[in-house]
């Protein structure tokens, strides 16, 4: 008597009663499933994009803020800070390492950074082909950008002001792209990266923008300031990240004239431990500046985060545990209507024991199916979203990958059906066959 083969065509017999359980089980597996691949996929993300970077120094406003558009490139920037301030915050003993960022411009959505080549040394990115840029509009692209927009050495294109899409386009100054970097699975594959030279050159020396940053009429010909401008400061402006470098060889006396010069954040290493405590209050006390800690800031992002995703689990596994007592109900309720069939099983040389086994064979089947159906949709679920949602996959976040947690929850789902099942099976090991028999 092949039991597992009796089992099943007996829940095949209530298709519509074995199909919602199935459904209702697998439903909550589900929304536990796409909850643990989203939440582990992005803490190791955030994780991995700052685990060199121990401060980030900005303008005041939002340190989460600072932190989202400094490190992870996914928010807009609090704002610029002055070149000399942030040199000077550089040279303080407690600093081991200061990359500068000038943030503001971007190309089909992809951000233009400029920065040093320590920015690329500090994610340990290699080169796919060409070289880091060198000078003034000279670009290295990430992996996904180059993948993306289908360029390579060689190619040219104009930035646009701005984060978004429906900015102005610097048409006068092109970008020259000199190399493209290795897939690294950091942030540093959605981004364009230039020299601070080039973010200032970009924005200081182009007649059409004015003071505040509004684009002159054509009608204002300033064509002759904008060459007699160029004339009077390139050969200052060649030589400013020669300068003033963020790096161990730097001078300490900041060159004349580059007083007026900003850019947006310096990603701080740490010297020693004790610029943990040092540096944060220093900087925040005794600067205009904003200090902001990464790893302090994330923790703080999940656990706001953290109390709606708890929710929601909360929800899922209730779902579970609603199903789990409906395959009880269900086990128990054919109980009584197969009382029959179970005493005619007894009479042709069934004992308990495989009476008992074939009822919890039916709770794990049902538990079984609906577990794995639960794994199939939580992960085509992050599939679907992600290519909806997500068209670039700047995201980085997969379906395509398996949690050891995972397998937890499956058999933490069978046990559940096995308790579901345990009621019944005892009823089944107590039938009665003389009795039922005599009433049939």
């Amino acid at each position: 008597m092949n039991l597992l083969k009796l089992s099943w065509t007996y829940l095949k017999h209530k298709p519509l009663n074995t199909g919602l359980n199935i459904i209702m089980l697998s439903f909550g597996i589900a929304i536990i499933v796409v909850l643990m691949l989203l939440g582990s996929q992005l803490e190791e993300k955030l994780t991995k994009n700052a685990e060199n970077v121990d401060l980030v120094v900005g303008a005041k406003g939002s340190p989460v803020q600072l932190i989202l558009s400094s490190i992870f490139h996914i928010d807009y920037p609090t704002g610029n800070i002055p070149l000399a301030e942030a040199y000077k915050i550089s040279k303080i003993p407690f600093v081991k390492k200061a990359i500068p960022l000038s943030l503001g411009d971007s190309y089909a959505t992809y951000r233009i950074v400029g920065t040093e080549h320590s920015y690329v040394q500090l994610y340990n990115a290699e080169l796919r082909e060409g070289k880091l840029w060198e000078d003034k509009y000279q670009v290295t692209l990430g992996s996904v950008v180059a993948e993306k927009l289908g360029y390579k050495t060689g190619d040219k294109f104009y930035g646009q002001h701005g984060m978004a899409q429906g900015g102005h386009f610097h048409e006068e100054d092109a970008y020259h792209v000199v190399g493209v970097l290795e897939k690294s699975n950091t942030v540093l594959d959605q981004l364009i990266l230039t020299g601070l030279e080039s973010i200032w050159g970009m924005h200081e020396f182009h007649p059409e923008e004015n003071r505040n940053g509004n684009v002159a009429h054509q009608d204002d010909d300033p064509e002759e300031d904008h060459h007699e401008y160029d004339h009077r400061d390139e050969e200052k402006l060649s030589h400013i990240t020669k300068v003033v470098s963020f790096g161990d060889s730097a001078p300490v006396k900041i060159p004349e004239g580059l007083e007026g010069k900003e850019i947006t954040a310096i990603l701080i290493q740490y010297a020693s431990p004790m610029a943990i405590i040092q540096m944060p209050r220093l900087v925040n006390s005794k600067s205009a500046l904003q200090a902001a800690s990464p790893a302090f800031e994330i923790t703080r992002l999940f656990s706001l985060l953290g109390v709606g995703l708890d929710a929601i689990k909360g929800f899922a596994w209730l779902i579970i545990l609603i199903s789990c007592l409906s395959i009880f109900i269900a086990l128990y309720n054919s109980l009584k209507e197969r009382k029959y069939d179970l005493a005619i099983m007894r009479s042709m040389g069934a004992t308990r024991a495989k009476l008992f086994l074939h009822i919890l064979l039916e709770g794990m089947i049902l538990t079984t199916l609906g577990g794995v159906a639960g794994f199939l949709m939580g992960h085509g679920i992050i599939e679907i979203f992600i290519r909806l949602m997500d068209t670039k996959n700047e995201s980085g976040i997969t379906g395509r990958v398996f949690l050891e947690e995972e397998l937890w929850i499956l058999l933490l789902c069978v046990g559940a059906g096995l308790l579901s099942s345990i009621i019944p099976a005892i009823g089944a090991y107590k039938t009665d066959i003389s009795k039922i028999l005599a009433e049939g």
